[in-house]
């Protein structure tokens, strides 16, 4: 066995290019690279690739120098990921499940159920999703989890209601949303990919002369304090971000010193609604 180096190599990869300010994923990093540093290892970033490059990880790994590696926020479907996670480089995913390989994942399902439970229950009917790009098990989860409960409560859903965005882009769901409040039967409440995009959602509204929430209702996912510091504070779900980082870099620590012992049972944190001022009772 290669003598252990003590460094955990982080792959992260972000589409929207905001790189280690995203304000979901650093915290999630964060509490990762404390908790790393308390087990005695360092935290390594490999570099990820570039757009049409044929990128080898297992090799940029072993370059590294990493005895681990915990994958974020990265396109699972990619044959040179499916290549890394299953060499002998132990892995661990986050908000992504491959058989026999340890992951920690937000409970996606309960998230929009309590999310869409809370907008019917205010009396939504018109419910409207911009969600991330379909390239990861949390879209495929959530867009399907929405048209679930719908179809629970029996609400139709519009195809020009679901919408495909990206992932803590305020440009994108600025333009989305602006569309969304011209149609002819617009939604009465819009469910944002996450938190950040809340700020293009405001300046739609704005721009059209309408209110938050009296004239139009949005929700976010995540819980980063950023949006609810504004006004109207936004109504969103809280993810447990720091306890996903610190069982990251507590299993795959495990992973690497416990190889035959060690859980590859996936781990599912607990969500919470938060109740903003950005949905209203119609």
């Amino acid at each position: 066995m290669l003598e252990k180096t003590h460094n955990l190599g982080v792959l992260y990869v972000d589409e929207s290019a905001r790189g280690l300010t995203h304000p979901f994923f650093v915290l999630i990093l964060n509490a990762l690279k404390a908790e790393a540093e308390a087990l005695g290892y360092n935290v390594l970033f490999i570099r990820p690739g570039q757009p049409g490059e044929d990128v080898d990880y297992v090799q940029r790994c072993r370059e590294s120098g990493v005895d681990g590696v915990c994958l974020v926020c990265v396109d699972f479907k990619s044959p040179a990921i499916r290549t890394l996670v299953e060499s002998d480089i132990p892995c661990l995913t986050v908000d992504h499940f491959f058989k026999n390989v340890p992951a920690v994942l937000s409970d996606n399902e309960t998230g929009v159920q309590k999310i869409v439970d809370y907008a019917i229950s205010r009396g939504h009917k018109r419910i409207a999703f911009i969600h991330g790009h379909d390239n990861s098990i949390v879209t495929r989860t959530r867009i399907s989890q929405f048209h679930s409960i719908m179809t629970y409560h029996g609400l139709a859903v519009p195809e020009e209601y679901v919408r495909e965005g990206l992932y803590n882009d305020v440009r994108l769901t600025r333009k989305i949303v602006m569309e969304m409040l011209r149609l002819p039967e617009r939604p009465t409440c819009i469910l944002l990919p996450d938190d950040m995009p809340y700020l293009g959602a405001q300046e739609a509204a704005r721009e059209l002369g309408m209110r938050i929430p009296e004239d139009i209702s949005f929700a976010g996912y995540d819980g980063i304090p950023l949006t609810q510091a504004l006004s109207p504070k936004l109504t969103t779900i809280r993810q447990s971000s720091e306890d996903m980082g610190r069982t990251a870099a507590k299993r795959l620590v495990d992973l690497i010193e416990q190889p035959e012992t060690a859980s590859r049972k996936p781990v599912v944190f607990p969500v919470t609604l938060v109740e903003g001022g950005t949905i209203a009772v119609i």
